[in-house]
């Protein structure tokens, strides 16, 4: 058969199409957890992550009131400030940081998360990434070897602005970057830094997850229900119902319970710590959110994760308020009093950066959304560090305050983590 030209352009057209469906139909959305043996470098990150993750929890649940925030994008943005520092200053942020790697090994550990984030989200139908940024001032000079380790590691270009004459153009780029790695979930993540002419550097970790429940809540059994914020004060809250198998696992001489609940793919989860309140018990008597904070500890939490990994799961009717919630938070004082105190004075080593002892970090603020409902959840979470120079059937309702966390359940790397004492607030 003689072939046209219109007869060669239909091959030509239809060749592609038919290799891209073969390559669909070889490579389909798996559906299922994405493999992973991590290496021992990746093992020490996750539990030195998962003990600051701990401390941190502590440190901020001193305050009343709701808690969410990244973990993981606290970690990643210091961890970049830890390849630029030196002398004490290097010191007191591993330490903090509960890093028992080098840096150039933190860096590598921290690339393999990172790739590992992004084969859950291309094979798994989530939305799961971690964006990192370094914006400079555009006539300061920084060292080469500091700016080649980030891009690699981190896997960022660093963006030339001017704080100094042009301070407004500055913000509102850093805080495009934001709303965009966000989906739009954080705006303005700038507006508590002060920029000055003698800032210097902004460095930004942004991290996003949007995924829905492997089992998912009706709408229709949603009901309003009361939520018991204390032994006094209850409020209605919109509860939601789903009776599937889910693994439950109980401990602290069943005074504690845990739940989790498998986002699609079964990559990730939410799993929930809540307080078993025994009505028969005194008040004074019964075992409460504060007497689990209290008992937390990085040893514990892997044990009580442990027997939740070790449960084979049970038909379980739960209930869950659906929630909404964003937190802020200057980090200053809270990392001063985790030991890191040189890098917020004359004394800090940020040598590695630019080569001088100049440089010190005015401000770190981070903001966390989390939303909750029948479909599934989205979080995210913006860092920003700021540089200047020196100057069974079992039935769980879930209606008093509890603590959650979202993990990787093969890693063991813990992504966000929080509490909540008033779904209404």
């Amino acid at each position: 058969m003689k072939l046209t030209p219109r007869r060669k352009l239909l091959l030509w057209v239809g060749g592609p199409m038919v290799v891209l469906v073969l390559l669909v139909l070889r490579f389909p959305i798996s559906g299922k957890p994405v493999p992973f043996t991590a290496s021992p470098e990746v093992r020490s990150l996750v539990e030195g992550n998962s003990a600051f993750a701990v401390d941190l929890y502590r440190r901020l649940g001193s305050e009343p009131g709701n808690l969410f925030f990244s973990p993981h994008g606290i970690s990643t943005c210091l961890a970049m400030t830890y390849a630029g520092a030196r002398g004490q200053t290097e010191k007191e942020l591993a330490t903090a940081l509960h890093f028992q790697l080098p840096p150039a090994a933190v860096d590598g550990a921290f690339g393999e998360l990172a790739r590992r984030m992004d084969r859950i989200q291309r094979w798994n139908r989530l939305s799961l990434s971690s964006a990192n940024s370094l914006w400079l001032q555009q006539d300061y000079r920084f060292a080469d070897d500091f700016l080649a380790q980030i891009r690699t590691a981190y896997r960022v270009e660093a963006q030339r602005v001017d704080f100094k004459q042009n301070p407004q153009e500055a913000e509102a780029r850093v805080n495009r970057w934001a709303a965009e790695a966000t989906h739009g979930k954080i705006q303005d993540a700038l507006r508590a830094v002060h920029l000055s002419p003698s800032s210097r550097l902004v460095l930004g970790n942004a991290i996003h997850f949007k995924g829905t429940w492997k089992d998912r809540f009706e709408p229709g059994e949603t009901s309003t229900r009361l939520f018991h914020v204390t032994t006094e004060t209850s409020v209605p809250v919109p509860m939601m119902h789903r009776r599937a198998h889910f693994k439950t696992a109980s401990e602290e001489h069943g005074d504690l319970l845990l739940l989790e609940l498998p986002y699609s793919g079964d990559d990730l989860s939410m799993v929930i710590l809540l307080p078993q309140v025994h009505e028969f018990l005194p008040a004074a008597e019964r075992f409460s959110l504060g007497a689990l904070e209290g008992l937390l500890s990085l040893e514990k939490l892997n044990r009580w994760l442990q027997k939740l990994n070790q449960s084979p799961g049970n038909e379980t009717d739960v209930n869950l308020p659906r929630f909404r919630l964003r937190q802020r938070y200057n980090l200053v004082p809270t990392l001063k009093t985790a030991g890191l105190t040189s890098l917020f004075d004359w004394r800090a080593d940020l040598s590695g950066m630019d080569g001088t002892t100049n440089l010190f970090v005015t401000e770190v603020t981070h903001e966390a959304f989390v939303e909750v409902n029948e479909a599934g959840t989205e979080a995210a979470g913006i860092t920003l560090m700021h540089v200047a120079t020196k100057s069974m059937t079992t039935r769980v309702t879930i209606d008093h305050p509890f603590m959650f966390l979202i993990r990787d359940r093969a890693s063991g790397s813990i992504l966000f983590l929080g509490r909540i004492v008033d779904p209404t607030k």
